[in-house]
């Protein structure tokens, strides 16, 4: 729950903004960053047998990424920070929305 909670806040961040508006918005952006630790440190939760399902998704990218958000923060380009939440978390999301589904079936 974690994750798709995380997932929604972060991609609403971002709704009908351009690149330029969210990085020169230091709060939104700082936002995206902690929904996206959140994101990662949950899905570092979660069980192989789960991650094995996904095969699409760098789980390790995942946690190698939310090291550099709890680390070297002061280096976290915004440009990364836009491509992940472009094209890393919509399949995350599906994958947790599928999750979710097949549980509570």
């Amino acid at each position: 729950m974690d994750i798709l909670r995380s997932t929604s806040r972060v991609l609403s961040l971002v709704e009908g903004r351009s690149f330029d508006e969210f990085s020169q918005d230091e709060m939104r952006r700082m936002a995206a960053e902690r929904y996206l630790e959140i994101v990662c440190e949950a899905a570092r939760k979660l069980p192989d047998e789960l991650k094995h399902e996904a095969i699409d998704i760098d789980w390790r990218k995942m946690t190698d990424f939310a090291n550099r958000l709890r680390h070297a923060y002061h280096a976290i380009d915004a440009e990364i920070v836009w491509d992940i939440i472009h094209h890393h978390i919509p399949p995350l999301r599906s994958f947790a929305e599928r999750r979710i589904g097949a549980a509570n079936s």
